[in-house]
């Protein structure tokens, strides 16, 4: 027994300081509601503050990690539906993997509704480069469907913009797969 209340001591001792303090802080003060505001607004503010400077702390990062002389981004559009279900993508740089993804249905209905998605951010030095994308999906009679598409581009000084575009071709109710270089 006497093991037990040395155990339990110190928490009933914190329990007995809490309920015998607890009046003392729970005066009404009207000086106290008004620096309770002042306070909260001052929280406020600093908050503000913080969300500020973690957008420019981003903004940072990102030109540290990607500067426009070499940055690369690739986007992917689909202007599909009838001839393709969107599974899956992957994009090579260079012979060497550098995205996939895996699509769910609401990312693909997204896509179909004119939703554009940013599949890779990366530095590539200017010269010439090579860049395959693989496409994945079910297409027509429900059959798995598999297409590639390649660009041979040239990476300047400046920040180059690739759109991966797969589409509907109705000529022979297939889909197409093609990459395009932005201007």
């Amino acid at each position: 027994m006497a093991t037990c209340l040395n155990h339990r001591f110190p928490a009933l001792l914190a329990a007995l300081i809490l309920a015998l303090a607890a009046p003392a802080f729970a005066q009404n003060n009207p000086g106290s509601e008004a620096d309770n505001r002042a306070v909260a607004e001052q929280v406020e503010a600093l908050k503000k503050k913080v969300i500020r400077l973690n957008r420019d702390l981003f903004i940072l990062e990102e030109d540290l990690l990607f500067p426009a002389n070499t940055q690369v981004a690739v986007f992917l559009s689909v202007d599909a539906g009838k001839f393709l279900k969107l599974d899956a993508v992957k994009l090579k740089v260079n012979d060497k993997v550098v995205a996939s993804h895996l699509y769910t249905e609401r990312q693909v209905k997204a896509l179909e509704r004119g939703g554009m998605q940013r599949l890779y951010v990366g530095n590539l030095k200017t010269g010439v480069h090579r860049m395959t994308a693989f496409v994945e999906g079910i297409g027509p009679d429900e059959r798995h469907y598999k297409q590639a598409a390649s660009l041979e581009f040239e990476k300047g000084t400046g920040t180059s913009a690739l759109e991966i575009r797969v589409e509907d071709r109705s000529s022979n109710y297939q889909p197409s797969v093609s990459i395009v270089e932005w201007e």
